[in-house]
């Protein structure tokens, strides 16, 4: 070991991802150390090393580019941004097929309804062009597997969301927002809803129609849209909590378009009833990057109804089997519905024909 105070240790270079890099010890560590930092199982060591390759030129553009790929999304997304402003033709390149990115801030909530978390987080999407400025965007969903249903003790629990099962879910892109009017005019042509506005969800449509939107926006489109299963849904809609709610033990109206006069959830407080739909987006998303999943317009699943989950597809698959094939799954409450029947696990049926101002829908599509 070196008896002086500023040569480099052996380990600065390599170790040093939470501090300021010591005099010379980049010398030392060179694009070797950085690699060896990049190669870390730590997330924090990686995007640290990521933010001082810019030093090592084109070596370290290369391993920034490299990043992009990375199995963490959170060094996915600190290589994007490092690269998304340079102007090189190589840089550009390697972006011009990579997926967009958005940021935005992930919420969480006690049993009163305050906030007691707050953190940036990201996700991928593709924009889908469906002609007169109408952009439906397409969030990138990694796939994973969770217990869908309802725990024993959740409040508000009925038979028809147990029992409890694990699913495993394959990777999907799913409807950054509900359906939009705006969205359905451009493929429709026309528009059902009951509370006119471009970037309010459609509503009053029913399973039928829905799955009528989707098989036209795939003949536009030349990829193959569909409704979400119902383990899709909750999947998408839990973005790996398994509270209650997305946003935690209880939403309030700040969070959530619903009947806040209902009986309260949890400790939250009571009195607010908007009456009507409000606009995509207008409330915080969840950590997938998905926004009125609680709330807002009640959403139709591909799934048959089943009074509970004994026998169910553990795969994600949509529920095909069983003898009511004209009655469907709704998911996710809406603005005339309580706070219970917005939890994740809240599940209703209705016939396939039947349209209401608090039904609306998102899609779904799958790359191979």
């Amino acid at each position: 070991m070196s008896n002086h105070q500023n040569e480099p240790r052996e380990y600065d270079a390599v170790l040093g991802g939470q501090n300021l890099i010591p005099v010379n010890g980049a010398i030392l560590g060179g694009i070797s150390g950085l690699k060896s930092r990049l190669a870390s199982p730590a997330v924090g060591v990686r995007i640290t090393a990521l933010s001082e390759a810019l030093k090592y030129g084109e070596a370290g553009l290369d391993l920034i580019i490299q990043a992009l790929h990375d199995e963490s999304m959170q060094v996915e997304f600190a290589a994007y941004y490092l690269l998304k402003d340079r102007n090189e033709e190589k840089i550009q390149q390697h972006l011009q097929n990579y997926p967009p990115i958005f940021e935005f801030d992930v919420i969480t909530v006690d049993n009163t309804g305050k906030e007691n978390s707050r953190r940036k987080s990201f996700a991928r999407f593709f924009p889908e062009y469906l002609g007169n400025g109408i952009v439906l965007e397409m969030v990138d969903l990694p796939g994973g597997t969770f217990m869908m249903g309802s725990a024993k003790n959740e409040e508000g629990r009925l038979d028809s969301q147990s029992p409890q099962h694990q699913v495993t879910v394959r990777g999907f892109f799913a409807g950054k927002y509900p359906i939009t009017q705006a969205q359905w005019q451009a493929v429709m042509g026309n528009n059902p809803s009951g509370f006119p506005g471009k970037k309010r969800p459609v509503e009053n449509v029913s399973w039928d129609d829905a799955i009528e939107f989707c098989g036209k926006l795939s003949l536009q489109t030349g990829k193959k849209y569909r409704l979400l299963s119902e383990a899709e849904w909750e999947y998408a809609c839990r973005a790996r909590t398994t509270t209650p709610f997305h946003f935690g033990e209880t939403i309030t109206p700040h969070l959530v378009n619903y009947n806040q006069y209902g009986p309260p959830y949890a400790k939250a407080p009571t009195g607010l009833l908007r009456r009507e739909t409000t606009d995509v987006g207008s409330f915080p998303p969840n950590a997938f990057g998905l926004y009125d999943m609680h709330g807002n317009v009640a959403e139709w699943c591909s799934d048959t109804w089943h009074e509970d989950y004994n026998g169910a597809p553990t795969d994600g698959s949509s529920w095909e089997t069983g003898t009511l094939r004209n009655t469907r799954v709704l998911r996710g409450g809406s603005f005339l519905c309580r706070a219970v029947a917005c939890c994740s696990a809240y599940r209703v049926r209705e016939l396939v024909d039947c349209g209401f101002t608090i039904m609306g829908f998102r899609v779904a599509v799958v790359f191979a």
